[in-house]
């Protein structure tokens, strides 16, 4: 299977013969099989066929639309999926115990997987962070002591915090930060975390869509206009398992470069940085893990994605937010 990234400006999507092409200015043209396509992600000023989008539309094939520097538009959506009496029941556990069960589980895993990684850059590092991991694991653990979503946010805030100090001490330093800066990022990490959530978010919302949930019912994160909160719920446990862990990796590794940014309205990934990024990405989101404690096999990131969402519709379907098992990586 393949994801489609489109980053050429003035590029052409269209479909013939079985095959989306995407034509370029120079007249390059990629052609993918259409029966292999998952995804296709736009981040240039590009035009799309009328019959590639019906045919994106009865294949279920979601097409996303970003800025050049990543931010996200929004997506073409079919009404294939919509389960009224699913987003019925999912409604109505907002702001219940149920609301207050999951939030804990998820962002609880959130912090052991943020825990995680600091772990593994300062033995890589030898930077020590012991102090910052060591306040995460303990507000972490007051997490099953709340009782309302504004106090696992109060928790949940302080233990970020520590994580991205320790972030300051563990990044290369030609990459260094201060802190996480949004909208727009201020500097190259930050940049990459941005792109990295942005992407991420989408994938989620595509899969949340595709079991009949509605992406803007959210349970932790408070409603928010055009924002689809229940993706950055779902979004919270892979942050750092899947994005941090990429920054990291390209920052450290040496594998993007201090020339792959520029400044323009906040600091941005070049064309090229911006191939070098995907690329990874992509690579990551295909790599085999077995993160899962309910399957007894290796699936990639993507998989696993679209299987803690079936988990959240279990949950939500039984009310149980028990049935729900966040991901904790080791």
């Amino acid at each position: 299977m393949s994801y489609l990234y489109v980053l050429e400006h003035g590029s052409i999507i269209s479909f013939s013969e079985n095959y989306v092409r995407v034509t370029c200015k120079d007249d390059m043209c990629k052609m993918v099989p259409v029966e292999t396509l998952e995804g296709i992600s736009i981040f240039s000023k590009s035009q799309m066929t009328t019959q590639c989008t019906e045919e994106c539309l009865k294949r279920g094939i979601p097409v996303s639309y970003y800025s050049k520097n990543g931010r996200y538009f929004g997506r073409l959506i079919s009404t294939g999926h919509i389960n009224a009496m699913r987003q019925r029941k999912q409604a109505a556990l907002y702001e219940t115990e149920f609301a207050v069960r999951l939030g804990c589980r998820i962002m609880k895993a959130k912090i052991r997987n943020q825990e995680v990684i600091l772990r593994r850059y300062q033995r890589t590092t030898g930077i020590n962070v012991d102090e910052e991991r060591s306040k995460m694991h303990y507000y972490a653990e007051k997490l099953d002591r709340c009782r309302t979503i504004e106090q696992i946010s109060g928790y949940e805030g302080i233990a970020a915090r520590n994580y991205f100090q320790a972030l300051e001490k563990l990044v290369d330093k030609e990459f260094s930060f201060h802190g996480r800066t949004r909208r727009p990022p201020q500097d190259k990490f930050n940049s990459m975390l941005s792109l990295g959530y942005s992407i991420l978010l989408n994938e989620i919302y595509g899969k949340i869509e595709s079991k009949g949930l509605n992406p803007y019912f959210g349970f932790i994160h408070k409603d928010h206009e055009n924002h689809p909160t229940l993706g950055s719920d779902l979004m919270e446990e892979w942050r750092a398992v899947i994005i941090d862990s990429l920054a990291m990796s390209l920052a450290n590794g040496h594998e993007i470069l201090p020339e792959h940014f520029l400044e323009e309205d906040g600091i941005i990934l070049t064309k090229a940085g911006m191939t070098v990024f995907i690329n990874k990405l992509e690579q990551k989101l295909r790599t085999d893990v077995s993160y899962l404690d309910y399957v007894n096999y290796r699936v990639n990131f993507r998989r696993a994605m679209d299987l803690q969402v079936n988990c959240l519709v279990q949950a939500i379907e039984s009310q149980n937010a028990d049935f729900y098992h966040p991901v904790v990586i080791r």
